[in-house]
C-alpha cells in the first residue's frame, strides 16, 4: 500500500511523510485508514464507566445514555479512546450554534484579534449571517468573518506565542460546554475533570493541523477531549518520537476522542478535512431536528430556523473541532512568572492552522 511503502523510505521523519501523503489533494488511497464506523484489525471495544453518569445527566449534555455509547481502543495506543457520535439527534446543532454564534463573542479570544480592532470583531456572527445565507458555490466570492475565523480560545486563553497559560489571562468557561466535557469524561473513567481551557478550531476544506504535542497543561493526568462536528476529516496519531509513524483514522460529525494516560503527549495532526462519506451537502446526523422535549435542566438550547440555515451554510464546506482540557490538578497553581503579563497573543493568524497558502508546518494544540 503507498501509505506503508511511505513509512520505509529514509530522508523525512515517518510522520511527515504520512502527512505529506493525505494532505495531498489527490491521495486516493485510503485503504489504510482506520474507520470506526466499520471496525477491524487493530480496533478493540473500550469499557466505559456507566455507572459514573446517570441516564438524566446524559440527557441534559444532549447525549445518549452512557449505556447505548460504543466506545474503542487501538492496539499500541494505552488511554486512547474514541466514541463514534454519542449525541442525541439534533443535539449536534446547538454545539455548532454556540461555536459560530456565542463562544466567539467577548471577552473570549480569537484569531481576528491579532489584526482588527476590537469594535470590529464583537458581534462576528451578527456581521455575517447575511452573507453567509447568500453564499454561493464559487471559491472566489469574497469571505465573511466567521469564515476568517480560525481559532477561539476559551477560559484559561492559550498564548500562541509563549505557548503557555496563566493565572492573570482567563475568562470565565461556557458552563454548557463544561457540563458536557464533565459527562464525557466520567462516562471515560475521570470524574471530578474540570474543563479548564477549551481551543475552538474552524477548518475549511483547504486546512490542516500541523505535527504537535500537546503539553502545555500543568496537569497531564486528566484526558484531553475532542469533538467533531461538520464535514470530516484524517487524522494521524502517532508516537512520542516523530519518527514512529502515526496510525491513520476518520473523524466523522458528532465523534469524540479522548486523549489519556500515555496517549495523552502523543504526536497528533489532521492532514486532510474530506467531505462527508454520504455524499451529500451535510452528514444526516446534522440533518436531524431536535426534539422538542427536552429535559428539566438541559443545557441544549433550541436553535431557531434561521440561525440553523446559517449554520449549515457554514458547515457545508467546513469542521468545527473543540478540544477541552484542565490545565491544573486540584489545589495547583501556576509558576510564579517574571516579565509577562499572560496576554501575549503575538502568533500569526494560522499559528495553528495549515492552509494551502501557508505551507509552513508549526506546532499546535487541537485535533
Amino acid at each position: 500500500m503507498a501509505a506503508a511503502a511511505l513509512t520505509r523510505e529514509g530522508g523525512e521523519d515517518a510522520f511527515r511523510r504520512l502527512f505529506r501523503f493525505y494532505r495531498q489533494r489527490d491521495a486516493s488511497d485510503l485503504r489504510g485508514v482506520v474507520d470506526f464506523s466499520a471496525p477491524g484489525g487493530q480496533v478493540f471495544r473500550s469499557p466505559l464507566s456507566i455507572s459514573s453518569v446517570s441516564d438524566q445527566d446524559a440527557y441534559r449534555a444532549g447525549l445518549q445514555p452512557v449505556s447505548q455509547w460504543k466506545a474503542y481502543g487501538l492496539s499500541g495506543y494505552p488511554g486512547f479512546i474514541f466514541i463514534p457520535n454519542p449525541f442525541l439527534p439534533g443535539c449536534q446543532r446547538h454545539w455548532v450554534k454556540q461555536c459560530l454564534k456565542l463562544y466567539p463573542e467577548k471577552p473570549n479570544v480569537c484569531n481576528l484579534d491579532l489584526h482588527m480592532a476590537p469594535e470590529k470583531t464583537a458581534d462576528l456572527w451578527g456581521q455575517s449571517k447575511e452573507q453567509l445565507k447568500r453564499k454561493g458555490s464559487s471559491k472566489w466570492e469574497p469571505k465573511s468573518l466567521l469564515e476568517k475565523l480560525r481559532w477561539v480560545t476559551l477560559g484559561y486563553h492559550y498564548n500562541w506565542d509563549t505557548k503557555k497559560y496563566s493565572a492573570n489571562h482567563h475568562t470565565p468557561f461556557p458552563s454548557d460546554l463544561a457540563f458536557l466535557s464533565e459527562q464525557v469524561a466520567a462516562a471515560c473513567g475521570f470524574r471530578g475533570f474540570q474543563a479548564q481551557a477549551g481551543i475552538l478550531n474552524y477548518y475549511h476544506f483547504d486546512s490542516s493541523l500541523g505535527i504537535h504535542v500537546d503539553e502545555s497543561e500543568l496537569d497531564h493526568s486528566r484526558p484531553l477531549l475532542s469533538f467533531s462536528f461538520g464535514q470530516s476529516s484524517i487524522f494521524l496519531l502517532g508516537g512520542m518520537k516523530r519518527e514512529e509513524a502515526p496510525t491513520a483514522m476518520f473523524m466523522h460529525s458528532g465523534d469524540i476522542m479522548v486523549m489519556s494516560g500515555f496517549s495523552r503527549l502523543l504526536y497528533h495532526a489532521v492532514p486532510r478535512v474530506l467531505p462527508n462519506p454520504e455524499g451529500t451537502a451535510l452528514p444526516s446526523c446534522l440533518q436531524q431536528p431536535l426534539s422538542s422535549d427536552l429535559p428539566v435542566g438541559s443545557v441544549i438550547e433550541h436553535s431557531s430556523d434561521e440561525d440553523w440555515q446559517v449554520c449549515a451554510k457554514y458547515l457545508q464546506s467546513s469542521r468545527i473541532n473543540m478540544t477541552i482540557r484542565q490545565v491544573l490538578a486540584e489545589g495547583q497553581k501556576f509558576p510564579e512568572e517574571s516579565g509577562t503579563n499572560g496576554k501575549g497573543q503575538a502568533a500569526s493568524e494560522d499559528s495553528y492552522h495549515e492552509n494551502n497558502k501557508a505551507k509552513r508546518h508549526k506546532p499546535n494544540t487541537g485535533s
